[in-house]
This record gives C-alpha cells, structure tokens and sequence, in this order.
C-alpha cells in the first residue's frame, strides 16, 4: 500500500503527455471512455518501461467514478490526479458537453478528493475557453462553485434554451472549471491535498487536428496566427507546467487555474480577433 499511484484521466495527447512526465517509478492508473484508444495508449508507455494498468470509466457517471477511484485507492496512495477527459465543440452537442466538461469534472473532483492522499495533488485539464466568455453574476459564479454536483445540471442559466450552441457550452463547461477548483480546494486542503487548474489554448493534438479540420477551422487557424506566439503549442509544453502544478514547488498553490495559450486571450481582450460565441 506505499505504491505511489498517479491516475490520468483521458488518454489523448495531454493525458497522455502528463502520464509520461509524473508517471515514471510508479504506478500510472490510465483512464478513458474509448477502450481501444485506452489500451494502445497503455501499450505505448509500457514498451518504454512505465507501470500501466487501465480502467475504462466514463465521468458523466457518478458508479463509474467512485469506482475508479475507489479501485485507485485499493492499489496504493493516490498522490496525483490528472483529469484531461473532454469534448470539444465540433465532437459532441451541447448537452453532451455540459454533462461531460462540466458536470464530469465536478464528479472527479469530488470522488477523488475522497481518496487523494495527503500530500498530493490534483489537475483538471480545462481550456483558454473559459476565459474567453464575459463576465457572470456573482449569483451565478457562486453557483457553478458551489452547488452540489447532483444538481448542477438543473441550474437555468445551463439550460438548452439558454446555452444556444456547442461553441458556449464549452466556454461555460471552462469556466465552471476554474470555479470549482476554486471551491474544491477548500475540502481537499482540509486532506492537506491541492488542486488547480490548467487551461491550454491551441495544442497540437489529435483533438486539435478535428477541430482544425472542422467549419471552424479557418476561423481557428487566423486566431493562432494573430496570437503573441504565432503557434499552437506541443503537449509536452502543458505537461511542463502540469509538473510545476503538481510538484512541491507548488507547495503554495491551490484553487488556482494556469492560462497557457501563447496570447490567444490577450488578443481577443484586445479587439484584434473577435470573441468565439
């Protein structure tokens, strides 16, 4: 039971990058909804020497969590939680978005932080998307922090009549990340755990590449150009500031939430490139 377990939920190419970075000398439980994609990831690091062990688990579904947690714990010290599941706009409706970027996350949050071990610490995967939406109220800032996960679905200004479009249920689904790592860090300080935030604009992934190829792409490709760094990044480039999130250097840094897009953000505040939405 001193096995040190790093679990890493999504097995695309952050995921993916991060397990590979934290995962060496301990006990990488990989996780996703797809299990063909799940096992070739899971076979790629094992032929570089990584301890793999997979588990299919689907977030939307609270068994489904619990019992990877619950299966995570079993096997050691759950000392670092990565979860990079997610759809993009161009892959999933808007209701299939809500309930897996946003009500998902809630659920790992909260499942985990029942395991996390002391002295760990905990990542969501969000996006730059969250931070391109205007301003909520504080009522409803408040409510995505805090209301109980079971009934976040429910609330009105996450209605379908309300939510018109994939593109918003995206940055909302973002935007309700940063919020409730700010909230989740009070029950997982209360473990002596962490938890924060990443959120990466364009990254040279395979999700990347759909949403490239997508009716959206050119729109996507004229934003990147006009960004401060005039690229995507790589993954490896997120899993550096993941390793910062998630090591001791950190040690003071919890309920906080990491943008990494090269200047996307800075450009659309500025008026150069309009607002998705």
């Amino acid at each position: 039971m001193n096995k040190e377990i790093v679990v890493v939920i999504g097995a695309g190419g952050i995921g993916l990058a991060i397990a590979r970075r934290q995962g060496f000398g301990k006990t990488v439980v990989l996780a996703d909804y797809n299990e063909a994609a799940l096992n070739a990831a899971a076979e790629t690091m094992r032929a570089n020497a990584y301890e793999v062990v997979t588990q299919v688990v689907d977030v939307s579904s609270r068994d489904s969590v619990r019992a990877l947690a619950q299966a995570c714990a079993a096997r050691g010290k759950v000392m670092q939680l990565i979860n990079a599941a997610g759809v993009s706009p161009n892959m999933a409706s808007v209701a299939k978005i809500l309930e897996v970027d946003l009500y998902g996350t809630a659920l790992v949050f909260e499942e985990f932080g029942k395991v996390i071990a002391e002295g760990g610490a905990g990542l969501i995967v969000s996006s730059a998307a969250g931070h391109m939406m205007g301003a909520l109220t504080a009522e409803e800032d408040h409510a995505l922090s805090f209301t109980p996960t079971d009934e976040l679905l429910s609330l009105p200004f996450l209605q379908e009549d309300v939510i018109r479009n994939s593109t918003k249920a995206y940055m909302m689904s973002k935007r309700a990340n940063h919020l409730r790592v700010v909230a989740e860090a009070i029950p997982w300080g209360r473990r002596g755990a962490r938890v924060n935030a990443i959120s990466p604009g364009f990254i040279a992934t395979p999700m990347g590449q759909i949403e490239l190829q997508s009716k959206d792409g050119d729109r996507y490709r004229a934003k990147i150009a006009a960004s401060p760094a005039g690229r995507m990044a790589t993954p490896d480039e997120i899993a550096i500031a993941a390793a910062f999130l998630l090591g001791p250097d950190a040690a003071f840094v919890t309920g906080s939430d990491l943008l990494i897009d090269g200047g996307g953000v800075s450009t659309m505040r500025a008026g150069i490139v309009p607002t998705p939405g």
